[in-house]
Parts: C-alpha cells; sequence; structure tokens
C-alpha cells in the first residue's frame, strides 16, 4: 500500500475484500492498483459505496457489498487571559443551556478543585464544556489561544453512520446527533444538513452529457460517474471555530480561564501528577487532562509508548457568490474534498503529507503556497463555478493520530489524577461532543456512562 499512513507503519499486503490490511485503518482499492486511496473522513461505509462507483469507471447501478468487519477493517478514525467580555456567543446562548449549569453531588466535590486542561483544541474545549455544564471550572492552557490549530481551521464535516462498523460507531453516532442538540443550545448558525456526493472525474476537461450531470449541484467537468453517499438524515457540518468558540465561552462564563502559555512538563509525585511546567512557571493542580493533539512530548513523559503523529493538511475557502449545498468526494485528480458552508464559502482540502511527528510550532504551522494552488487548480478542472470562484483563504493544519489510528481517551495508567484525550484524528470535529461528555462523566463520577471508552482505553500503549 503506498498511502501514507501505510508507509509510516510500515509495508501491508493487501487483503482480501479489497482493502488494505492495515492494522486501524480502512483502505480501499479504487479501480487498477495504482490508485488506492483512503477517504480522509475515514469512512467505512462511505468509502465502500466510493469504491463501488470508481471501480466501476464510473458507472452507475455498480453491485455493491460491504466488507464484514474484522481486525484489519477498522477506519482511520489532527499569561492569563481577560474574559471573553462582549463575545456574540455570551448574549446569544440559550437560557436553557445556562439553567442546567448546576452541580449535582458529584459534581459539587470538584468546587474547591482545580482541573488543567492542556490544549486549547475541540476536544480539550468540549471536555470544559460539559465540566461547566455541571458547575464545575477548568483551566484551559494552549501556546496559540482557542481553537488557534485544527480545531480553528478543519472543515467541520459530519456524517452519522460511515463508522457503524468500528469501534468508533456508537461513539460517531452519539456526538453527530449531540451536534444538533449544541448547535441549538448554543444559537450557532453555521450548523446544517446536507448531502454528500462521491464524484469520478479523469480531468479531460470535457463536459459530460447531461445525464451524468442531472443530480450534481456544482460539479460538471470531467464527470465519469456519481454516487450519493449520504442525505439530510445522515450528513451535517459545523464551523469548527465557531463550535469551539461558542463552548469556550459558555464555560469561561462559568468561572474557567485561559492561560496563554507553553506546557513544557509534568511534575511527578509517585502515582500522581502535581503540576505543569508553564514558560517555566510551575501550575499546580488536583487534576490534569491532556488533550494537545499531535503535540505529544508532554504526554510521551507519562506514556512514552504513545507515539503521537500528525498528518499535514491544507485547505482553501472559495468564494462562488451563491451558497452551495452539496459536499463531494472525488475519485481522481489527487482525490481533494470538498465541503461548501452556508455563507457563500467552499471549503477545500485534500493531498495530504505522511504522517510525522510534529516539530512546527503549534500557531506557526507553514502553509505552503504549492499545495493550495493546487487545490484551486483541481477545483478549476471539475467545476466551471469554481473556475471564476474567489480565494479567500489558505491554510494547514495537523491532525492527530495515535499509532493504531484510534482515539486515546481515559485515566493514563498508574496516575491517578491524570487524563487523557488525543487522536481522533480526521474525526476530531464530529466525535468532539460525545468524547468531552464522556470524559467529563469520567473525571467527576468516575465513570463514563453516555457512551463505552474501552475501545479507546490508554492501557494498549503501557
Amino acid at each position: 500500500c503506498s498511502h501514507p499512513l501505510c508507509l509510516w507503519m510500515g509495508p501491508r499486503r493487501i487483503g482480501s475484500g479489497g482493502f488494505c490490511a492495515c492494522p486501524g485503518n480502512g483502505h480501499f482499492r479504487l479501480g487498477p492498483p495504482r490508485s488506492l486511496r483512503l477517504l480522509c473522513t475515514g469512512a467505512l461505509a462511505g468509502a465502500a459505496a466510493f469504491a463501488g462507483l470508481a471501480a466501476s469507471g464510473g458507472r452507475l447501478g455498480s453491485a455493491l457489498t460491504l466488507p464484514g468487519p474484522d481486525r484489519f477493517g477498522l477506519p482511520l478514525l489532527r499569561a492569563r487571559r481577560r474574559p471573553l467580555t462582549g463575545s456574540p456567543w455570551r448574549s446569544s446562548m440559550s437560557a436553557a443551556v445556562a439553567a442546567t449549569a448546576a452541580p449535582d453531588e458529584a459534581a459539587s466535590q470538584w468546587q474547591q478543585r482545580d482541573i488543567l486542561v492542556l490544549g486549547g483544541g475541540v476536544i480539550g474545549v468540549s471536555i470544559a464544556y460539559h465540566l461547566a455544564l455541571r458547575g464545575v471550572r477548568v483551566t484551559v492552557i494552549d501556546r496559540a489561544g482557542i481553537a488557534s490549530c485544527a480545531s480553528g481551521k478543519a472543515g467541520g464535516f459530519l456524517a452519522r453512520d460511515w463508522n457503524d462498523m468500528s469501534p468508533v460507531g456508537a461513539l460517531t453516532r452519539k456526538s453527530f446527533d449531540m451536534h444538533e442538540e449544541v448547535a441549538a443550545q448554543l444559537n450557532l448558525p453555521s450548523y446544517r444538513r446536507l448531502k454528500c456526493k462521491g464524484v469520478a472525474v479523469d480531468g479531460t476537461g470535457s463536459k459530460p452529457a447531461g445525464a451524468k450531470l442531472k443530480d450534481l449541484e456544482w460539479t460538471d467537468i470531467g464527470v465519469r460517474g456519481s454516487k450519493l453517499m449520504g442525505d439530510e438524515s445522515t450528513i451535517a457540518q459545523v464551523h469548527p471555530k465557531e463550535l469551539v468558540d461558542a463552548m469556550w465561552a459558555f464555560a469561561e462564563s462559568k468561572g474557567s480561564s485561559f492561560r496563554l502559555g507553553a506546557a513544557e512538563s509534568l511534575c511527578l509525585e509517585g502515582d500522581r501528577v502535581t503540576g505543569v511546567v508553564v514558560d517555566g512557571e510551575t501550575v499546580p493542580a488536583d487534576a490534569f487532562v491532556l488533550s494537545m493533539g499531535p503535540w505529544g512530548d508532554v504526554l510521551q513523559q507519562l506514556m512514552p509508548k504513545l507515539q503521537m503523529a500528525g498528518v499535514k493538511y491544507h485547505s482553501v475557502l472559495m468564494r462562488t457568490g451563491r451558497v452551495l449545498n452539496e459536499a463531494v468526494f472525488f475519485s481522481g485528480l489527487g482525490d481533494p474534498e470538498v465541503y461548501p458552508r452556508n455563507d457563500g464559502e467552499t471549503y477545500v482540502t485534500g493531498f495530504p503529507d505522511s504522517p510525522r511527528p510534529v516539530k512546527e510550532v503549534p500557531g506557526q504551522v507553514e502553509v505552503r503556497e504549492a499545495v493550495c494552488e493546487r487545490l484551486v487548480d483541481t477545483m478549476k478542472k471539475v467545476s466551471s463555478e469554481m473556475d471564476g470562484a474567489e480565494v479567500t483563504k489558505k491554510q494547514s493544519c495537523y491532525l492527530p493520530f495515535a499509532p493504531d489510528s484510534m482515539p486515546c481517551m481515559g485515566l493514563v495508567p498508574g496516575y491517578g489524577n491524570a487524563y487523557v484525550a488525543t487522536g481522533h484524528g480526521c474525526w476530531g470535529i464530529l466525535n468532539s461532543l460525545a468524547s468531552g461528555l464522556a470524559m467529563s462523566e469520567l473525571i467527576l463520577d468516575g465513570k463514563a456512562t453516555s457512551v463505552d471508552l474501552e475501545p479507546f482505553d490508554p492501557r494498549r500503549f503501557r
């Protein structure tokens, strides 16, 4: 397999069922042997459906058999600040949400304790938000700010059932449903339902006959065929930064605080963490949550075998002049992915780097012009509407992966007051809400009850 994740993990054979036998991954053979790809979203069912399209040369109505789950068939799962006075999220938050932020018996025991969350991304902030719902405050520490990395630059694509055949399935379904609830509670204008298509393209620049375009909204050049990958019942989207900012505004309104700084190391005494060194200063606390994405140096102090890696993705935002309502996963031309937003901008991503330990500084990740230009040029080859679109932003970020490509969530082995929540990969935004809820339960109640965290147990890296 030539996929970057396979190259990182070492050579793997091509298994039965048409997918790559990579532990923890769900790669699918699309077309001839040279064309092997993995949908960034890691969707087993969605990828299999798209595989049927590409393998048939873009012909509709091809037979499709979903591979049964086995150990190789799992999908791939990136100084104290002043309060946000005058935040639009603070004024627009649902009164119902505010009313629920009261400590119960278990939460009341944490009223006078200090919890530090290392990492201001969507996972760390979701944990802070769900703790705040129970009246518990935290301090979030991040080197670059709230939602400064992948959580502010991701696509925000949500699919309810694409992970059903994996250990992440229950977490995904729970979190997908929570997104609609939280969007209503926090009044998030970017949340919406939409359709998703898989479209095979050949790059010829020709406009096919109308029959191949009749079900497509904006893709009209070099189309070989298309298939529906999900409709409004299973597909949604949200602007990640809007979501994270709204959750943080709520947590902050309930007493949580933010500290800008680089977490350098942990202070240990026996089986407990007593503090974290931030820019040379020791910050003590009673409990610690490590949610630093692909930046795993501090986490490795507690879990040496958990070697985090980051997959760098570039993205561009393009404005076409109207709101598009159809997300597209392309097969061909490097397999880019496109998520239109309801503000008139279209998010385009693809062409990932190989997984690697991340050395770039958070908030200072290099944006390579050549990759961004390739994304823009590719869009012009598949859509006449995109040919005249304005490019409004170019950016890049790292998606976080554990060695087995599964999230790692739970109590750190050997330590009674340290928790880890990281490694959500391409599904970080989607799975953030159920992950935050489950982790808040684990911290306050000693056990997660909303979602089974056993598949993500950190003890697998002991």
